[in-house]
């Protein structure tokens, strides 16, 4: 092998080290006995590994509840999002209708607003409309984004016009040729695009803190928050909580990681 290519495989090996080493050391940690990591030096590796933590947390800790809550929560925020917004972005790039560009660019103006601006009016709002402290008050500002929306409308665009006025001419109605030609050659995009959903409504923790008040309905962001003024000492214990969290995104993101690329890099490679 050439020096050159010794040295930036050897570079990129370290830097990659360096961005897992924490992720490794979370899960070690999370499996020591209470106040092992507060010693000094602290180990890197637990000698008497134990799941005592883990049990706490799904048993008496509570988080059970709220991971079954933060699941449940991210698949129906994922399915709504990818529903709305693939039906919003093809629109956008195939169908013909009254000041689309119009409204299109300010979709894309409006991603400028940071989302925390329109948390008090929607609040509010969701008061007025009696659905504070419910499920349906959570999912609502996740059923639609203006990210998606473009992500699927850029995609569209590259599906060719003849295909679908060849449909046409065949006498397939608008919701057949969405279905059955449109939507196959979506789906590299559409797995992205419920990646970024799922991360979003599982990782969310300032709306589920502001509209739901009820202890129960807490997500697991909010529950281990609420945990660690607790145990604020008790590394492992949070190491643990913290592992819960982490493991499900890790999860989905390797299974549909050649889906998520393919998806961000088509119109590119087009």
């Amino acid at each position: 092998m050439k020096p050159k290519t010794v040295l930036v495989n050897g570079l990129l090996w370290a830097f990659a080290g360096l961005a897992v080493f924490p992720l490794i050391w979370m899960v070690c940690v999370s499996l020591m006995p209470a106040g092992s990591a507060s010693t000094l030096p602290p180990p890197l590796i637990p000698h008497e590994p134990t799941l005592v933590h883990y049990r706490a947390l799904l048993g008496d800790g509570g988080l059970k509840r709220a991971f079954v809550n933060s699941l449940g929560l991210a698949v129906v925020s994922t399915l709504m999002s990818v529903s709305f917004n693939t039906l919003a972005g093809y629109s956008f790039a195939k169908l013909r209708f009254r000041h689309r560009e119009r409204v299109f660019g300010l979709l894309i103006a409006a991603l400028v607003i940071p989302g925390q601006v329109a948390m008090l009016p929607l609040f509010l709002m969701l008061k007025g409309m009696g659905l504070v402290n419910t499920w349906m008050g959570v999912l609502i500002p996740s059923m639609a984004g203006i990210f998606g929306i473009f992500l699927v409308r850029q995609y569209a665009r590259g599906v060719p016009d003849e295909l679908l006025e060849a449909a046409r001419l065949d006498g397939a109605g608008e919701w057949r040729i969405f279905w059955n030609i449109v939507l196959p050659t979506l789906k590299p995009v559409l797995v992205t695009l419920a990646v970024f959903a799922f991360l979003g409504s599982w990782n969310d923790f300032m709306w589920p803190l502001i509209v739901l008040t009820d202890g129960e309905m807490h997500t697991l962001p909010v529950a281990l928050a609420a945990l660690s003024r607790e145990h604020v000492q008790d590394s492992e214990l949070m190491m643990a909580g913290a592992v819960i969290t982490v493991l499900p995104v890790l999860v989905l993101f390797v299974a549909l990681q050649r889906y998520y690329m393919q998806g961000l890099l088509m119109g590119s490679v087009k």
